[in-house]
Parts: structure tokens; sequence; C-alpha cells
């Protein structure tokens, strides 16, 4: 069983910077995309970045200009930096990963997730 689980969430001011990791039980190298996604209080969750075995990442076009997905299959992690965050960023950040899928850009395309992280944006 795959398990994944995300670290470095916490507080932080508007406009300021937050660096998200997500550590996988399995080796990320077997997954083709690893992704992140995050659920606002009383709306569904999305994707915001999914990195590919294969492909170029993939950003959600509203927060595009502000996040970079990396992944080190090295350390088995996948890294979300965030820049410049709103409050509107306040949410819980999940990480998910799926060994085959080939778009991965809904948050069904992936096959485990973690147990989220909070991350608190205050203005």
């Amino acid at each position: 069983q795959v398990q994944l689980a995300e670290s470095g969430g916490g507080s932080v001011e508007t406009g300021g910077s937050l660096t998200l990791s997500c550590s996988a039980s399995s080796p990320t190298a077997e997954f083709r995309c690893m992704g992140w996604f995050r659920q606002v209080a009383g709306k569904q969750r999305e994707v915001i970045a999914t990195s590919y075995r294969d492909d170029r990442p993939y950003y959600l076009e509203s927060i595009k200009n502000r996040i970079v997905v990396s992944r080190d299959n090295a350390k088995n992690t996948l890294t979300l930096q965030m820049y410049y965050m709103e409050p509107e960023d306040t949410a819980i950040y999940y990480c998910g990963a799926d060994p085959m899928h080939r778009r991965c850009t809904s948050v069904t395309d992936f096959r485990y997730w973690g147990q989220g992280t909070q991350v608190t944006v205050s203005s």
C-alpha cells in the first residue's frame, strides 16, 4: 500500500512564500504522475500542479505564475513551492500519485492520496 505524507504547511502572511513536501513510501519514479491539489473550505478539491514522469508539468491556469512543482526521485519526494501567497490560498493541500494515468489534472485521476496539510495565509 502506497503512503504519501505531506509536510511544510503552516501560517504565512500575504505576499510570503511556502514550500510543501510530499514523501512517498514507494519509489516516486514508479508513478507516471504526482500532483498537488487543494481544498478551500466549502469548495471542491482542485488539482493545482502535476509532475509527469515523461511530460512537462501541468499548472492550474489561475495560479501557474505563483507555483512550481518538482519531483526528486532520489529522495522519493514531491515539492510544491508557492510564492506571493494570498488569503485565497488558504486551504488544505494534498499530495496525490498515480502509476499510469495519462492526464492527472482531476482529483479522481489519482489513485493514492495523502492526508493533507493545512496552509493559512493571513492578510
